[in-house]
């Protein structure tokens, strides 16, 4: 099967027995696929014993530990057909994963996101506000995780303007003149939760003090890259909603989940709270003791699947996040597939998190 039968399907449309048809027989051929053309994949498979022949459901499927990645360079393409090679994000010391893109790869990640992220946002284009500074982006051949997110939205935007210079200060009159200039219009806001809530709440805070304001009324702000750094400052997700409302009158506002090793397979929050799996990807819970597949509402370790990765072995990892499926289909916002929580980072694991690296090295 290939990606393009997917991609034309409504990302929260399918119920979960036709979901599951489409998931095995997607996932099962790139098992094969990336066994035959990646040999440290193939030699890991060999070593398990994976016989394709007798899987039911990819949930059978064998996953690979995301750490795999800082370990070794995973590609089941030829170095010539590397157009792109994207890195985690890492505090100082850490190694960081590389994950390697072909064009049809990068080319269907991007065809995902947009399906995924127009559920919410509509399929119209706006102004956008990237909460971020601009040097992140620079090196279009070499991404992080971080340039990797801001490029990844950015093509939901028309006029675009970084909020924040390269010393991460707020550019208040180049925000000024944006609003001024698409006063009335839908604006779309994108940033990583810590450095919004450091440099651009803290300070819209601090101006509002001196009788500067600004409406963001008409705004619609996608965040994402891990809550510890404000948990650890007792900054709930209700409490960063309602304090951006109060402050300049942001009131749509979504998380979401998402790594660089599957880019592409972001998991929204949806107007209720809660994180979906679209048909692109899915997600399940595991105990730690022996890897089976816990129960809805039961806290577990997550794994993720995306139908997307073509160019590296990157379709079923295993993370180290925690997590619970809260429910599948019957969501209050509509959206079908499985609506679920992160609970965080499993303990002694490495932070990784877009928000939570720059948090552990911010001072």
């Amino acid at each position: 099967m290939e990606f393009e039968e997917i991609i034309d399907i409504s990302p929260y449309s399918l119920e979960k027995e036709d979901k599951k048809k489409i998931l095995t027989k997607r996932l099962v051929e790139l098992t094969i696929y990336h066994k035959e053309h990646c040999d440290e994949y193939k030699r890991i498979l060999e070593s398990i014993g994976y016989n394709s022949c007798i899987v039911t459901s990819y949930k059978e499927l064998p996953f690979l530990p995301v750490r795999l990645f800082k370990e070794l360079s995973l590609k089941s393409v030829p170095q010539e057909k590397i157009v792109k090679t994207m890195t985690s994000s890492g505090t100082s010391g850490q190694a960081v994963s590389k994950i390697f893109l072909d064009k049809k790869t990068s080319s269907n990640q991007q065809k995902a996101m947009v399906k995924i992220v127009s559920d919410f946002t509509g399929s119209s284009r706006m102004p956008m506000i990237i909460i971020d500074c601009p040097s992140v982006v620079k090196d279009r051949a070499m991404f992080s995780a971080r340039g990797a997110g801001i490029l990844g939205f950015s093509i939901f935007g028309t006029r675009k303007m970084y909020a924040l210079d390269d010393d991460m200060r707020l550019d208040v009159e180049g925000l000024k003149e944006f609003l001024n200039k698409f006063q009335g219009q839908k604006i779309l806001l994108f940033g990583f939760t810590f450095m919004i809530w450091q440099h651009f709440y803290k300070e819209l805070r601090q101006l509002k003090k001196e009788g500067i304001t600004f409406d963001l009324s008409n705004g619609i702000l996608i965040h994402g890259g891990g809550w510890k750094k404000l948990v650890n400052e007792s900054v709930s997700p209700k409490e960063f909603h309602n304090c951006l409302k109060d402050m300049c009158g942001l009131d749509k506002i979504h998380d979401y989940y998402g790594m660089v090793e599957q880019t592409g397979c972001i998991y929204m929050q949806c107007e209720c709270g809660h994180l979906h799996a679209s048909i692109f990807s899915d997600v399940i819970t595991r105990r730690p003791t022996d890897f089976s597949e816990c129960d809805f509402g039961e806290r577990g370790i997550i794994q993720v699947v995306s139908t997307i990765p073509e160019s590296y072995p990157g379709h079923s990892l295993i993370t180290e996040d925690e997590g619970i499926i809260l429910g599948e289909d019957d969501c209050p916002c509509g959206r079908k597939g499985k609506y679920f929580k992160i609970i965080g980072r499993l303990k002694n694991a490495e932070i990784r998190g877009c928000s939570d690296t720059y948090a552990a090295k911010y001072k």
